[in-house]
């Protein structure tokens, strides 16, 4: 996923351009830090204290230079408004966390708006035309089944969460003016590793062939995630 976002920033802003990220639902802080070490200067949102703790221990570790490129803020990502002008970012980044949100809808919209105008928007989402893949590659044919005909699902925290379909975020992007630029598949062959699952030696052909698939039909229209990311009109 980090390969696509930095394909799509360097095909939008000039290079060495130091962009204004704004990522919400940061988690402990990866995508922030990567990209502040690229010289950019990120805002990170994040709810969970135990999350925006281990973000700001990681933080901490970093060279100052790279501290005073990092801001974060402890908060609701719906609450973008309150938090930030109209057009105040560059890039905004909401990885994996619509899942967890029952109506998306107005959290987009709200990211949308903080957006400058050609700015980029990278959405993580679960992918819901191809819940049956998991269940059905584990042998859980009544699980497979039950899965053709919903958008929620069970996920490996063990809890209740949703996931978006791919034309409904289409259409959600346009109603908020900033329409699908590219979209690409995530974990398409190794979803089904188990969490505790060892690095394999091959790691950089592992990672070549999931980012070949990613970009590619039909393979990315069967990943467990995809990477949506739209273009402020």
């Amino acid at each position: 996923m980090a390969r696509q976002l930095d394909e799509q920033i360097a095909g939008r802003f000039a290079v060495g351009q130091r962009l204004r990220v704004l990522d919400v639902g940061m988690g402990q802080g990866t995508q922030a830090l990567r990209l502040a070490r690229l010289g950019h200067h990120v805002t990170g949102v994040e709810q969970d204290a135990t999350m925006i703790a281990a973000a700001r221990e990681a933080v901490a570790r970093e060279p100052e230079g790279i501290r005073e490129r990092v801001r974060l803020v402890q908060g609701d990502g719906r609450d973008t408004g309150v938090h930030f002008l109209p057009g105040s970012f560059d890039v905004v980044l909401c990885h994996g966390v619509l899942m967890y949100v029952e109506e998306p809808d107005p959290l987009v919209a709200g990211l949308a708006r903080v957006l400058a105008p050609g700015g980029l928007l990278s959405l993580l989402v679960r992918n819901g035309d191809a819940l049956a893949m998991r269940p059905g590659l584990a042998g859980d044919w009544s699980g497979a089944l039950s899965a053709f005909d919903t958008t929620a699902y069970r996920n490996r925290l063990g809890l209740d969460v949703r996931a978006d379909r791919l034309a409904a975020l289409t259409a959600t992007l346009d109603g908020i003016a900033a329409p699908l630029h590219a979209w690409y598949g995530v974990r398409v062959f190794t979803d089904t590793a188990a969490d505790d699952a060892a690095v394999p030696d091959d790691l950089e052909t592992l990672l070549a062939v999931e980012e070949r698939a990613g970009r590619t039909d039909p393979y990315r229209g069967v990943a467990a995630l995809l990477h949506l990311c739209g273009v402020r009109g």
